[in-house]
């Protein structure tokens, strides 16, 4: 393949993508109805109130994003050095890649890319290691909240609740085990045959040592920390009467069930809403004002960053190392 068809090949396939952000992003806000019910919401409130909640949901959200860039920086770190600033372009760029890809795995080759082409493959397991942190501390924290849940709202016989306790901490020291003994994975794969042409890149997991995978799960914990925050500001502005710690225990609940199904970023608002409207129908009647704050979450953390992230879409070189 020469010089200039690999161009036009790149430049097709960064329109295509720009194309598909524009199409899916407008279609989806034009048919949004719990986004114009969070406009009609927030209009009954006072224009200062409202200035302040945006301003704050803006901040966290790029709290949020630029931690992940910290997150992403530190783990190409074992294959190869980069800028921050070059580590925000290419998160951001995941995430335009991520909306319109199914259970968003077109984030990571909107990140890869940004490698050397030698590289790729092994950035694709450091940030399987970065999804798996978030991962772990969803469900852990996920975990404990539905064991709240249940001795609270669900009249479970004693032995049966104790047994959801048993696996709940089976569950959470797994987990843990899996993400802290991660080069583990490595060893059992090189002993799998059929597995043994992809055992050299597996083999990044075992570079891993513990301090730096206690790093990136504390990087994963402030983000955590902070889009639960965004949830709780939107909430207590929308539904003051909300009791803090039953709304703050289902939104970790919230966050486990959206980890655990698979769906598109564009599609997830619909999943993230109706969720939301189940379980918070348990400690509030507010079921519009609860479907109308998932929304708006959806759309600062994804829709607002996959827009932003769309301007990086053409520094990407598919054939070679990213373009300055």
């Amino acid at each position: 393949m020469n010089a200039q068809l690999k161009k036009i090949i790149s430049i097709g396939i960064k329109i295509s993508v720009l194309i598909l952000v524009a199409w899916f992003v407008y279609k989806k806000l034009n048919d949004n109805q719990n986004l114009r019910e969070f406009n009609i919401l927030i209009a009954e409130l006072e224009p200062s109130i409202i200035g302040i909640t945006i301003a704050a949901l803006f901040t966290l959200m790029l709290a949020n994003w630029l931690l992940e860039c910290v997150k992403w920086k530190y783990l190409c770190r074992p294959i190869q050095q980069i800028s921050f600033a070059k580590a925000f372009e290419s998160v951001f760029c995941g995430l335009s890649w991520a909306i319109f890809t199914p259970n968003r795995i077109g984030e990571y080759g909107g990140r890869v890319f940004f490698l050397k082409p030698r590289k790729r493959i092994f950035g694709v397991v450091a940030m399987a290691v970065g999804a798996f942190a978030q991962m772990v501390i969803t469900n852990i924290i996920g975990a404990i909240a539905i064991i709240w849940f249940l001795y609270n709202y669900q009249q479970l016989p004693f032995f049966v609740f104790i047994g959801c306790c048993i696996l709940a901490v089976a569950f959470c020291g797994t987990m843990l085990v899996l993400y802290f003994k991660v080069g583990l994975l490595s060893k059992v794969i090189n002993k799998i045959k059929i597995l043994s042409k992809v055992q050299r890149f597996f083999s990044l997991l075992a570079r891993y040592k513990t301090k730096q995978l206690q790093y990136v799960f504390i990087l994963s914990l402030a983000r955590f920390i902070v889009f639960t925050s965004q949830y709780c500001l939107v909430m207590q502005v929308l539904i003051a009467d909300l009791p803090l710690f039953p709304m703050v225990m289902m939104v970790f609940i919230l966050f486990f069930v959206q980890s655990a199904i698979p769906s598109l970023d564009l599609l997830d608002v619909g999943v993230r809403s109706v969720t939301a409207g189940y379980l918070f129908a348990f400690i509030t009647k507010q079921e519009l004002a609860v479907m109308a704050s998932a929304a708006s979450i959806w759309f600062i953390n994804l829709i607002i960053p996959a827009i932003i992230g769309s301007v990086f879409v053409f520094k990407i070189n598919f054939f070679g190392r990213s373009n300055n």
